[in-house]
C-alpha cells in the first residue's frame, strides 16, 4: 500500500518504520568485535588509546604500564614539554594575563620574550575584528540556537573572505590561525547575543573588542550588558582558556583536525569539523551536563550535608535510574587520567576563591560532595576497585554558573580555548603527517543474491 505523504504524522510513522528496519541490518554483536580484535573507540583491551601519531605539543598522563596493566599516577598535562603547572604557578605569582603566553607557545613551541609577546598580543589586536558586513549578513540575519552550530557556520563563512584560504603553506596557515584564535571569542560573543535577542527576545548587545584587554577580559565585556567584571573574575577565565588550550592528540576534537587534515583541505574545513566535534555531549558538552546533573541533584537531594542520601542518589544516577538515566556521574572519570586531572585540581583552587567572592561556597561544597562521594558510589555500583578523579568539567561547570556565563555559551568558550591546540595541530599534521588517514574496517555482512524488483 503507498504511504500517504501529505500530513507529518505519515511521513514520520514511515521513517519509524525504516529506522527499524535500518537498525536491525546495523546491529552487529559484540562478540564480533572481540573476535576481530577491534579497537572499539580506538580503545586497546586495557583501556588505553591506541597510538596513532606522534607529536611534540600536548602530552597528558595518567598512568604508566607495568606488565601489560595500567598503575595509576597522579596527573600530568604538558604543553611543550612545560608542566602547566609551573605555567599556572608563574602567570599566578606574578599577577598577569597568561592565555596569550600560552597561544604563542602551543603555536611556536618555547615560550615568548617580553617583546615578542607585546608584538604577538598587537597582531591578536589587529587581527580580532570581523571582516565588514559580517556580523550583520552572516551573525545577526541567521541567528541559530545552538551557538557552536552558529561558530561552525561563521567559520566556514570566513573561508569566503580569504582570498587565499586554500594556500596550505605553514606561514599561511600560522596567519590564518591567528586570525581564527583572534576571531573566536568575537564569533562566540555575538552568536550568543544574536541567539539571546531573536530566540529569547532580549536586548541586542555587540560591544567592539577593547585595546589592551586579555582575552579573558575582552570575552566577559563582549556578553555582558554593562562590560563590567571583577579582577577575579578575569583570573578565573584566563586559568580556564590556558587549562583548556591543548589535550594532547587523542582527545577527539584534535584527533579531527589531524584526520580532516591529512587530506589536505583547508584549515577553516578542519576546524568546522571539530567544532562538531566538540559539541557533543560526550566531549565538550560535558560541561552542561555537569550544571545541569547539580541542579538535578539539589532539586532531588533533601539533606545535601547527608553524605548518605546524597551518595544513594549517586548510586540511583549510576544505575540509570535518576537525572538523565545515561548511568554517568559528569564531571568524573578521564580517558587518561586516574588518580587525579591535574587541570580540575588547578582549577578547584581558584573556584573556591570565586565562591567566597560570590558568597556561593554553599554551592561549590555541592561539586566538592560529588567529587567525594561520587567513587565511592562507584565502586558501590560498580563492585570495582578503580581509580575514578574529578574531571575539568566538574568545577568548570561550577565557574561557567559563578561568572553567570549563559548555558549555551559554555561549550563555545571551550572552543574558543581549544582552537589554540587544534591550530598547532592542523599545522603539525602538515608539517609531519604526510599520509591520508584511511583506518580499516571489517564487513562482516552475508553475501546475498541481488533479487530484482518485479520479486520482491
Amino acid at each position: 500500500m503507498h504511504m500517504d505523504f501529505s500530513t507529518k504524522g505519515n511521513t514520520d510513522k514511515y521513517l519509524e518504520q525504516l529506522s527499524n528496519i535500518s537498525t536491525i541490518q546495523d546491529k552487529i554483536p559484540g562478540d564480533k568485535y572481540i573476535q576481530y580484535n577491534v579497537k572499539r573507540g580506538l580503545r586497546n583491551s586495557n583501556g588505553t588509546g591506541v597510538l596513532v601519531g606522534l607529536t611534540s605539543i600536548g602530552e597528558v598522563s595518567g598512568y604508566v604500564m607495568q606488565d601489560n596493566e595500567k598503575i595509576p599516577t597522579d596527573g600530568k598535562l604538558f604543553y611543550r614539554g612545560i608542566d602547566i603547572n609551573d605555567i599556572v604557578k608563574d602567570i599566578s605569582e606574578n599577577k598577569r594575563f597568561g592565555f596569550e603566553e600560552v597561544i604563542f607557545l602551543l603555536l611556536f613551541g618555547t615560550l615568548p620574550d617580553k617583546n615578542q609577546l607585546k608584538d604577538f598580543k598587537e597582531l591578536l589586536e589587529i587581527s580580532a575584528p570581523l571582516p565588514d558586513g559580517f556580523t550583520e549578513d552572516t551573525i545577526l540575519k541567521t541567528p541559530c540556537e545552538n551557538i557552536m552550530i552558529k561558530l561552525s557556520r561563521s567559520v566556514l563563512a570566513l573561508y569566503s573572505y580569504d582570498e587565499d584560504a586554500e594556500n596550505n603553506s605553514i606561514v599561511n596557515i600560522l596567519k590564518q590561525s591567528i586570525g581564527l584564535i583572534a576571531k573566536f571569542p568575537v564569533l562566540a560573543a555575538y552568536g550568543y547575543q544574536a541567539k539571546a535577542h531573536y530566540f529569547d527576545k532580549k536586548s541586542l548587545y555587540i560591544h567592539t573588542v577593547q585595546p589592551g584587554y586579555s582575552t579573558a577580559e575582552d570575552f566577559l565585556h563582549l556578553i555582558r550588558p554593562d562590560n563590567k567584571f571583577t579582577e577575579l573574575e578575569a583570573e578565573i577565565l584566563d586559568l580556564m582558556l590556558i587549562l583548556h588550550a591543548e589535550h594532547g592528540g587523542g582527545n577527539n576534537s584534535t584527533f579531527t583536525t589531524h584526520v580532516v587534515s591529512s587530506t589536505g583541505t583547508d584549515i577553516y574545513s578542519a576546524i568546522a569539523a571539530a567544532i562538531g566535534s566538540l559539541k557533543g555531549s560526550k566531549h565538550g558538552g560535558a560541561n552542561l551536563k555537569v550544571t545541569a546533573m547539580i541542579d538535578d541533584i539539589v532539586e532531588n537531594v533533601k539533606n545535601l550535608n547527608d553524605d548518605e542520601e546524597f551518595k544513594n542518589y549517586l548510586v540511583k544516577i549510576l544505575n540509570k535510574e535518576a537525572f538523565d538515566n545515561s548511568g554517568l556521574i559528569y564531571g568524573l572519570g578521564h580517558a587518561v587520567y586516574t588518580i587525579s586531572d591535574p587541570r580540575a585540581v588547578l582549577l578547584k583552587k581558584k573556584a573556591y576563591e570565586l565562591a567566597v567572592e560570590k558568597n556561593a561556597v554553599d554551592k561549590f561544597r555541592i561539586f566538592e560532595s560529588v567529587e567525594r562521594l561520587g567513587p565511592v558510589a562507584f565502586s558501590e555500583v560498580k563492585g570495582a576497585d578503580k581509580e575514578i578523579c574529578a574531571n575539568v568539567d566538574l568545577y568548570s561547570g561550577f565557574v561557567y554558573q559563578m561568572l553567570n556565563i549563559p548555558t549555551e555559551l559554555c561549550t563555545p568558550l571551550f572552543a574558543v580555548s581549544r582552537i589554540v591546540g587544534w591550530c598547532a595541530h592542523i599545522i603539525e599534521e602538515h608539517i609531519t603527517g604526510g599520509r591520508i588517514m584511511r583506518p580499516a574496517y571489517k564487513n562482516v555482512s552475508k553475501r546475498i543474491p541481488y533479487t530484482k524488483l518485479s520479486d520482491r
